[in-house]
Formats: structure tokens, C-alpha cells, sequence
């Protein structure tokens, strides 16, 4: 079983506290669009460290509360009922089902399936099974945070910038939207494709 969890807990200190997942691309929120490709790989979809009930989905509070990505993704495989769970960044409107399916179906010979740009890893679009839940567990109790220093302790599928861009553009594929200026660029992206 594969589960799907989008990570909404951040504070958005960027984007002056908005919810980035209501953000609207051509007409529809971020969240609608990644809930459509979610769901056709997914057999379940948890929106993490946002309370907000919504159509579809289970939300759920971070259970470890203010320790970043590492504390959601930590929820995420807590909570998820799936060997592998798909983890994306609610500010990430242009991820695809068939680049996720992708991603799930190289857990099968790794804890984490992880692409990797010239900008580094991307630890917010990618799958992670079971087997990294202890890791993240001790990570958490140490007060070790970093998303990617987690790699050091389980099997890691990198997914290079060659295969990601089988599945379309990387720069669009792993867009996320940080800032208004990255707003700005992401609805240029779009604009650039219709």
C-alpha cells in the first residue's frame, strides 16, 4: 500500500504566514492540484501539521511539534497505514502521479527514494518506507533536524536529474514557492507551457 502526505506545518515566514497550499495556479489552489495527482497513486492522503479539515484527506497535528520537516516526515510515517509513503511540500504545485509512482515504486530496494539536482537534494518530494521511521525517531530525540543528514542512516535511492527529467522538466517537476517572488516565477513557468 502506498500512502501520500503532504507537509503543511511550516510557518511560511517568507511568504508572510499564507498557506501556500491555497495558493492559486490557473485557477486552482496548489493543494487541489497535488490532491488530484496524489490520489491516482495513493491509496490514502494525509495533509500533515495542518488542522484544517478538508475533503479527501486525514489531517494530522505533528505529534514532535516545532522540529521542521524531519518532525513531519516523522508524523507522516506514524501515522500512514502504507510500506511506503510519499511525502511533498504543500508549496509544490506541479508534481506529477506518474513522476510519484515513480519515486514509490524504488522504495521496493531503498528506505528513501531521493532526487538530487545541481541544487541538491530534494527531501521534500520524495518516497520514504517504513525502515526510515526509527532513524527519523532517534534523529528527533537528539535534537537532529536536517532533513538530508538523515541519508547517513538509511538506504537512499538517488533519483538523478536525467531520470527526473523523463518525467518532465526538473525545474518545473520540484518547483516550490518559498516567496512571492517565487510565486511570481512559478505562474511564469505555467504560462510558459499553455
Amino acid at each position: 500500500m502506498i500512502s501520500a502526505a503532504i507537509l503543511a506545518g511550516g510557518r511560511a515566514v517568507r511568504f508572510g504566514g499564507r498557506d501556500k497550499g491555497s495558493l492559486s495556479i490557473d485557477g486552482r489552489t496548489i493543494f487541489d492540484r497535488q490532491i488530484g495527482e496524489l490520489s491516482q497513486v495513493a491509496e490514502e492522503i494525509l495533509v500533515v501539521g495542518d488542522a484544517v479539515p478538508r475533503s479527501g484527506v486525514r489531517a494530522v497535528a505533528d505529534l514532535v511539534p516545532g522540529c521542521g520537516p524531519l518532525g513531519g516526515v516523522h508524523t507522516a510515517l506514524t501515522e500512514a497505514r502504507g510500506d511506503v509513503t510519499l511525502v511533498v511540500g504543500c508549496d509544490m504545485p506541479f508534481v506529477t502521479a506518474g513522476f510519484l509512482a515513480h519515486l514509490a515504486s524504488l522504495c521496493q530496494h531503498a528506505d528513501a527514494v531521493v532526487p538530487q539536482t545541481e541544487g541538491g537534494y530534494h527531501p521534500l518530494c520524495a518516497a520514504y518506507s517504513r525502515g526510515c521511521l526509527e532513524p527519523v525517531a532517534r534523529r528527533l530525540a537528539a535534537g537532529l533536524l536536517k532533513m538530508t543528514d538523515l541519508f547517513a542512516d538509511v538506504r537512499v535511492r538517488v533519483v538523478t536529474l536525467n531520470e527526473v527529467a523523463v518525467f518532465g522538466d526538473p525545474g518545473q517537476l520540484l518547483a516550490n514557492v518559498n516567496s512571492p517572488a517565487d510565486y511570481d516565477r512559478i505562474e511564469a513557468l505555467h504560462s510558459q507551457e499553455l
